[in-house]
């Protein structure tokens, strides 16, 4: 009996799904294995822990498996694919598929149908399919090209709007929060902490701009906002390329912790598209991007 291996390898934790042709067998969770997130013994540790608990869960080597999928961010890195790569040969028999996180919540939310794909958690990125197939894709060039509408953007964003607002006198509940949340003495502490080598996780900053938002501060309301625009204009550059191939705008769908918990963002981004494309369909909830790595995983080759 063939058995697929579906993983989801995202910036800040991992999915894994043993599945054959017709059930899911087990799931699983790990830290991080993207090599621009870890390093490769933490990352090896990490991929270890989580194949060594399917396996447990099981009972089907991993000599077993006929074929795996993994979406990943940065599938175009040479680290990142490089470690991949070498990493599940050692490990896991059989074909290895290699695709983009928004690849695979693509497939998730349209098995190979037409549709546009928006995905925001720590990192973003945005991709659109057309009816005959082809994909195209827009942002996801990292935290420091892009990720617009993402985790590490909002935290980032919504720190320099609090020191432009020192400047400009104006008031803001973030600030506070911010120095709490990473228990800092003083702003001139929070200077010296966010300007680290290595810099810290500003993702760790949405539910404090998120909460300020839900309580009115304008401050965090202009970031979510602008965040869910930038989104929604990289939205709108794929639909614009889809418009030369068919004749009504596939629908939006949404994958990541931000489409999921942060409501603000994705409905400036709605707002945002709907102004160029009213009318557009856009999905309720959320895709689990790891079904779409299943249904890769499961094509035949």
């Amino acid at each position: 009996m063939p058995y697929f291996l579906a993983i989801d390898a995202g910036g800040t934790k991992t999915d894994y799904l043993l599945a054959d042709e017709t059930r899911e067998l087990a799931r699983t969770r790990s830290g991080t294995i993207k090599r621009m997130r870890t390093d490769a013994s933490s990352a090896a540790a990490h991929l270890d822990r989580a194949l060594k608990d399917l396996t447990e869960k099981t009972g089907i080597s991993l000599r077993a498996i006929t074929r795996t999928c993994i979406g990943t961010a940065g599938e175009t890195v040479p680290l990142v694919t490089s470690w991949l790569r070498a990493a599940f040969t050692l490990r896991v028999s059989g074909e290895l598929i290699l695709l983009g996180d928004v690849e695979i919540a693509l497939d998730a939310a349209f098995p190979g149908l037409p549709g546009v794909l928006v995905l925001a958690g720590t990192g973003s990125n945005v991709a659109g399919r057309n009816a005959q197939g082809e994909i195209f894709t827009a942002g996801g060039w990292g935290p420091n090209l892009a990720d617009q509408g993402s985790g590490h953007r909002i935290g980032l964003s919504a720190l320099r709007a609090a020191f432009l607002a020192i400047d400009e006198q104006r008031p803001s509940i973030l600030l506070d929060a911010i120095l709490n949340h990473w228990q800092l003495g003083s702003i001139h502490h929070l200077v010296e902490f966010a300007n680290a080598i290595p810099a810290p996780d500003f993702s760790q900053l949405v539910p404090l701009v998120h909460q300020a938002a839900q309580q009115r501060d304008e401050l965090a309301v202009s970031v979510l906002r602008n965040e869910g625009e930038q989104l929604g204009y990289l939205a709108r550059l794929l639909l614009r390329r889809l418009a030369a191939t068919s004749p009504e705008p596939p629908p939006l769908a949404f994958a990541g912790s931000i489409m999921q918990h942060v409501p603000p963002v994705r409905a400036s981004l709605i707002a945002d598209v709907e102004r160029e494309f009213p009318g557009i369909g856009a999905r309720e909830g959320v895709v689990d991007p790891i079904a779409g790595a299943l249904w890769r995983a499961r094509l035949p080759a």
